[in-house]
């Protein structure tokens, strides 16, 4: 028989990024929404500040999913394929893949452990909330 070890965000973890991140947006006037999911894309901690618009936690939901999904920032996957017509046309045409900034994967000692999505403002700031949430859980930013 074989098998490997799995590594996974905890939830206590997860809140605390979340916290943090609430706490930046709230510190940069937005009201936004806030999703953390487990390494296979599968949510672990979510907010929906009050006064953000709906439609924003399912873009937050959609960056985590997408970075777990990836290993990799949202913002990244767009430098990746904005060069070659067929990814360019084909990948965001993808159920629940994000190429705009937000979105950052959950790393622990190189392992992919979770990810964090934000939506609510433009793509920079929900870029500069994810990395607060990063920080308060002395997570590398991707």
């Amino acid at each position: 028989m074989a098998s490997f070890t799995k590594h996974s965000i905890d939830a206590q973890t997860a809140q605390n990024a979340i916290t943090a991140a609430a706490a930046k947006a709230k510190q940069l006037g937005h009201n936004m929404s806030i999703a953390i999911c487990d390494e296979g894309g599968i949510s672990k901690a979510t907010l929906r500040m009050d006064g953000a618009a709906e439609a924003t936690m399912n873009i937050a939901q959609d960056k985590a999913n997408t970075c777990a999904s990836f290993g990799q920032p949202t913002h990244a996957l767009w430098d990746f394929i904005k060069n070659d017509p067929p990814l360019l046309h084909g990948f965001p045409a993808c159920p629940r893949v994000i190429v705009f900034g937000g979105g950052y994967p959950i790393m622990e000692d190189g392992n992919l452990i979770g990810a964090i999505g934000v939506s609510g403002g433009h793509y920079s700031d929900d870029m500069e909330v994810a990395r607060a949430g990063l920080a308060a859980i002395g997570a590398p930013v991707g």
